[in-house]
């Protein structure tokens, strides 16, 4: 079992990109995904999370900027990211709320100024 986390890229500060949280050998339609992202020299830290029922809760720095949604017909969690700063440059991953799996590589957006 497997997320992967896709999508990233370079991208102009105001611009917008769609990461999005695939699984392999498991359906996460109905299961609790959370964002996180690590910027060099920090913590990763929470961004965005969609509960099995489809609650959704971000954190304050993202607000009014980024959404998260399933596509469960493709079995993934998706990322809209809007109006991207350059402190939004990280490394962003995607895990499971519950039995987290292992991190993965996680994908890298980078914002400039």
């Amino acid at each position: 079992v497997q997320l992967q986390a896709y999508g990233g890229g370079l991208v102009q500060a105001g611009g917008s990109l769609r990461l999005s949280c695939a699984a392999a050998g498991t359906t996460i339609n109905y299961r609790a995904i959370d964002w996180y992202r690590q910027a060099p020299g920090k913590q990763r830290e929470f961004v965005a999370g969609i509960g099995s029922g489809g609650t959704t809760n971000y954190a304050d720095i993202v607000k009014g900027r980024f959404t998260i949604s399933r596509d469960k017909a493709k079995n993934t969690v998706v990322l809209h990211m809007n109006s991207l700063k350059p402190e939004d440059t990280a490394v962003y991953y995607c895990n499971r709320r519950v039995e987290r799996l292992p991190w993965g590589q996680g994908t890298q957006v980078t914002v400039s100024s």
